[in-house]
């Protein structure tokens, strides 16, 4: 019985030893959380191992975090995993669908950005625009603004122009307004002649001038000669026209009526769909390349995750923010983590000292034989 309860007062004492310094040890790698000046000489192991380390566990948490755990190739292979890609197209789309379905207006929309009074921030850009393009043009001509195949589209349009207008005027002579023109036009050239006029009127008599100048105008109108007459004049004019430098196509027709004419029409422009709902607009033309949209930034961002961590600094970010962590929160983030390890140890400490107590209780008992 004596043995019994020496062997069993051993394991007891052991186990006892064996647990606490285990817990010692594990409550040594947190506390004391500051270091302990003893007569102004720190005491060993003050601080904990952890607290002491603190900058070099941060440290190598950031290293960690980014050569083990959050790798550019892991985040690579998530945003490239099918299920991943289905999920962000399921979840853009439900947010552009109530963004589409809002009855904001593409004006409401931009004075949220800041942008108001967007039309005239149009009139101002149009002639801000206007006056840079003709401080760039003015001194170049027509011909060398204006593309080449229009040039020659207008060079080749001349001939069926002269055409045209040939027949009309064939079409008015030949008109009853056509005939009271010419007839005024005859009593009034007889009537500025003075006697000459009056001269003619007598020769002629009751013979009506205009049936006889009117054929002779419809012959003239109808020969090759007018035809080739008017091309030339028009070719003439168009060539002038072709020469002429900017700075004198603005003086004729001043800028300050151009500028006001493309302000009118950029507002007129701008102010119908500036009244009407953003997802209106934009919905047929968002809603069928969502998907690929989706997957085409999904592409761009897997392309380039390397160079977007290097600019984050996520190494840096880490340890600042552990650098930053209490040492008690410290302490409560690894214990949450490993409390049942710790706990593990504890116990394993006190097995093991049992162990030995009744491994030395035996060796005493057996020396003392």
């Amino acid at each position: 019985m004596g043995l019994f309860l020496y062997l069993l007062f051993m394991i007891v004492v052991g186990a006892f030893i064996g647990g606490m310094t285990n817990s010692l040890a594990i409550k040594m790698l947190f506390r004391p959380y500051r270091p302990i000046y003893i007569a102004g000489k720190r005491l060993p192991f003050t601080p904990g191992l952890i607290p002491k380390r603190r900058e070099e566990l941060a440290e190598q948490l950031g290293r960690m975090v980014v050569e083990h755990l959050l790798t550019a190739d892991g985040l690579r292979r998530k945003i490239n995993d099918q299920s991943f890609v289905q999920d962000m197209t399921n979840y853009v789309q439900e947010e552009v669908e109530k963004w589409l379905q809002s009855d904001r207006t593409v004006k409401q929309w931009l004075e949220q950005f800041g942008v108001c009074h967007p039309e005239q921030i149009a009139e101002t850009w149009i002639e801000a625009k206007y006056k840079t393009l003709m401080s760039q043009y003015e001194r170049r001509s027509l011909d060398e603004i204006i593309p080449s195949e229009l040039l020659q589209k207008v060079d080749r349009a001349i001939p069926s122009i002269v055409d045209r207008l040939l027949l009309r005027l064939r079409t008015y002579v030949e008109s009853e307004q056509g005939e009271r023109q010419i007839e005024h036009m005859i009593n009034e050239f007889l009537q500025s002649r003075g006697m000459l006029g009056n001269m003619l009127q007598m020769f002629l008599g009751n013979v009506s001038l205009v049936e006889k100048i009117r054929p002779e105008i419809m012959k003239f109108l109808q020969s090759d000669g007018a035809k080739q007459l008017l091309v030339q004049l028009f070719n003439n004019e168009w060539e002038k026209v072709k020469g002429m430098r900017i700075h004198e196509v603005e003086q004729i027709i001043d800028q300050e009526k151009v500028v006001a004419w493309v302000k009118r029409i950029t507002a007129s422009i701008v102010q119908e769909p500036l009244q009407k709902p953003l997802g209106a607009l934009v919905a047929p033309y968002v809603r069928d390349s969502l998907p690929t949209f989706v997957r085409f930034l999904l592409q761009f961002a897997s392309e380039r995750i390397e160079q977007w961590m290097k600019r984050l600094h996520l190494q840096d970010i880490v340890r600042e923010e552990v650098a930053s962590f209490s040492v008690e929160r410290l302490e409560e983030m690894i214990l949450t983590i490993s409390r049942r390890e710790f706990k593990m140890i504890t116990y394993l400490g006190a097995l093991l000292g049992g162990i030995i107590g009744l491994v030395q209780g035996c060796i005493t008992f057996f020396i003392q034989l």
